[in-house]
C-alpha cells in the first residue's frame, strides 16, 4: 500500500509539472503572438529565452540577439512581458575576434576577445571606461565566465549605425554585446537586476 501511495504521488507530481510547464509555453505562446514577434525571431527561440526568464529573471524584459545576422542589421530586441510587445529594436557588435561582418566564432575563453552565447542575467550598474555599463552573468556553460571575462553591456561609438556607412558593418568589441549610444541608457534601465538576454545565432 505504501508502494502504491508512492507511486500515486511520484504520477500527479509528474502531471503537475507537465501543466505547470504547459501554462509557461502557453504564456509564451500569448506574448509571441501579441508582441507580433513572428518576423523577428521563430517562437521556438523566444521559448528558450522566456523558459530561462522563468527561472532567473526579476523584471518583466527579455533581451535577445540573434548573432546569426550581420553587424549591419538591428538584431538586438527587448520585449516586455507585461505589456506583451516590442518595446526596443537596435544593433549590437560583437567581438572582435568573432568575425567581421558575421560573427562565425564564439568563445567562453578568457582573453579570447569573442562573443559568448547563451543566456546571461542582468546584475548591477557600473560606471567603467564606456561610461554607464551593465554587468552579465552566464547561466548557461557557453558563458559561464562572463564577469571573470568583463562581458557587459556598455554603449560604443562604432556601434552608432552610421558606421555601416564607412565601413559596411558595425565595429567590434572585446567580447562585449556593446550599443549605439542613444540606446544603451534605456537598455540599461530596464534589465539592470534582473533582466534576460540570450544571445543565439
Amino acid at each position: 500500500m505504501f508502494f502504491i501511495r508512492n507511486v500515486i504521488a511520484s504520477l500527479a507530481f509528474i502531471s503537475m509539472s507537465v501543466s505547470a510547464m504547459n501554462k509557461l509555453e502557453q504564456d509564451a505562446w500569448d506574448i509571441y503572438v501579441q508582441a507580433k514577434l513572428r518576423s523577428e525571431f521563430t517562437y521556438t527561440t523566444f521559448a528558450k529565452a522566456f523558459l530561462k526568464h522563468n527561472s532567473y529573471g526579476n523584471k518583466p524584459y527579455i533581451a535577445m540577439i540573434d548573432y546569426g545576422l550581420p553587424s549591419n542589421t538591428p538584431r538586438f530586441w527587448i520585449v516586455d512581458l507585461l505589456k506583451k510587445k516590442l518595446v526596443l529594436k537596435t544593433f549590437v557588435s560583437h567581438g572582435i575576434h568573432s568575425g567581421n561582418l558575421y560573427a562565425k566564432n564564439f568563445s567562453n575563453d578568457i582573453n579570447s576577445k569573442q562573443t559568448s552565447l547563451g543566456t546571461f542575467r542582468a546584475a548591477e550598474v557600473y560606471r567603467g571606461r564606456f561610461g554607464r555599463s551593465l554587468r552579465l552573468d552566464g547561466l548557461d556553460p557557453e558563458n559561464s565566465n562572463a564577469r571573470r571575462r568583463a562581458i557587459v553591456i556598455h554603449g560604443a561609438s562604432y556601434s552608432n549605425p552610421n558606421v555601416i556607412k564607412e565601413l559596411g558593418m558595425l565595429g567590434q568589441s572585446w567580447g562585449c554585446p556593446s550599443l549605439p549610444l542613444n540606446t544603451v541608457n534605456a537598455v540599461i534601465q530596464k534589465l539592470q537586476n534582473g533582466g534576460i538576454i540570450y544571445a543565439y545565432r
